[in-house]
């Protein structure tokens, strides 16, 4: 039987970022303004809500993520610093729910739900191994 994971509703963590080049979407599209893409945004999100997490589960767990719902609300410039903030704000066994939100240092850029689930790392490589003999990959 999987361990039952306790972590506290409130429980929160930041993730900090200076905005490279490689962090903008004209990094992959010439044609678009150099400024913090959609993409990287939800990246710090679900990487504050991570190490939110990572403490409370049990050995060989890390979690994933299986909700996105974010607003991206303004722009943010190469050079700047981002900071996204994940706060626990529902536990249902194994799936966890974070009110996530980013700022720039000059105004809210993003804010939003974010949604993750503990797995039990070694029981789910062995699941993508066998996708992945099914599939080719």
């Amino acid at each position: 039987m999987p361990p039952q994971i306790e972590i506290p509703l409130g429980t929160t963590a930041t993730h900090t970022q200076v905005v490279a080049h490689e962090h903008t979407v004209q990094h992959h599209y010439s044609e678009m303004p150099p400024v913090f893409g959609t993409p990287y945004l939800i990246l710090a999100m679900e990487v504050a809500a991570t190490v939110a997490v990572q403490p409370f589960l049990p050995t060989g767990w890390v979690s994933v993520g299986t909700l996105v719902d974010i607003v991206h609300l303004a722009a943010t410039p190469v050079g700047a610093t981002v900071t996204a903030t994940a706060k626990l704000i529902e536990v249902d066994g194994y799936s966890f729910t974070f009110e996530v939100e980013a700022h720039d240092g000059v105004e809210l850029i993003g804010k939003g739900r974010h949604g993750r689930a503990g797995i039990d790392m070694a029981r789910f490589m062995k699941r993508i191994a066998a996708k992945a003999g099914q599939t080719g990959g």
